[in-house]
């Protein structure tokens, strides 16, 4: 199972948002890189649910519930998304502020890509971003 760091901006869908909905698409990607990503996901995998822009922390764990399909909002048929379930909140938000501070995570994408919307998370990086959350890997 692979691991993945998801950013939303929370003005426009939050984590509170997420949890009320359950399940949603995550579309708008527009970045090559963030694409590549969306496609290399699949059913079962894990993403920190991370508030950019404002609190810039991870707040939650989502599921990936459906793998990439196109995205209806790209006319010109480029990019796709994936849809994803809700999981669980972390007890500690962990912020990037921390992330950037601590020296098992200076690898992260997050962290050397910080304009990166979607992201892998290696396992080790996976493990200590929930201990740090307070959560179980």
């Amino acid at each position: 199972m692979a691991r993945w760091l998801l950013k939303s901006e929370p003005f426009k869908y939050s984590w509170d948002r997420m949890v009320a909905d359950g399940t949603t698409h995550w579309d708008g990607v527009r970045n090559h890189q963030a694409s590549n990503n969306l496609k290399a996901m699949k059913i079962g995998d894990r993403a920190f649910f991370y508030h950019s822009n404002e609190g810039l922390e991870v707040v939650g764990v989502v599921e990936i519930a459906r793998e990439y399909y196109p995205d209806p909002s790209d006319e010109a048929g480029r990019f796709g998304m994936v849809d994803v379930r809700a999981l669980l909140p972390v007890r500690t938000p962990v912020t990037l502020k921390t992330m950037k501070a601590d020296p098992l995570l200076q690898g992260m994408a997050l962290v050397k890509q910080s304009r990166l919307s979607v992201c892998p998370v290696s396992d080790a990086e996976w493990a200590h971003v929930c201990a740090l959350a307070g959560i179980e890997a």
